[in-house]
């Protein structure tokens, strides 16, 4: 799938972001990560350790796929627009617990950043080219 400059561009910068999210959960970020443990999963410290270190390995193979594997990019978008999916239960549980991370301090704040999933879900898919794949294939 052919995709445009533009479109290249935000693919790479979103693979940069999640190459970046993805160092966060390993390092410096970790402890604000686990804030976005769903709190119906098991609340052990190794555990929610765990899904955080496990996620980040996933962001940092996402973001360098998004950069370099460009020969399956339609792919690698619908995977990332999947993950994105599955993650939401996180955010969600952030913000009906009331749980304080990356300055989301508020209700209103973490209710604000539940409609930023479907703009990365978006851009997952259309910077990759899959957003006009999937319509194609449901055109078919």
């Amino acid at each position: 799938m052919k995709t445009t400059t533009l479109q290249n561009v935000f693919r790479i910068i979103l693979g940069l972001l999640m190459g970046l999210a993805g160092i966060g959960h390993l390092t410096f970020q970790r402890e604000e990560f686990q804030a976005q443990v769903p709190r119906w999963l098991p609340n052990d410290p190794a555990f929610m350790d765990f899904v955080v270190l496990a996620s980040g390995v996933t962001e940092i193979a996402f973001g360098l796929a998004m950069i370099f594997w460009t020969r399956h990019k339609v792919k690698v978008g619908i995977a990332l627009a999947i993950f994105y999916v599955l993650i939401f239960p996180g955010n969600i549980s952030q913000y009906t617990n009331g749980i304080d991370a990356f300055g989301l301090d508020t209700d209103r704040k973490r209710l604000i950043r539940l409609f930023f999933q479907p703009v990365l879900i978006l851009w997952a898919l259309w910077s990759t080219g899959a957003l006009k794949y999937l319509f194609n294939q449901s055109n078919r």
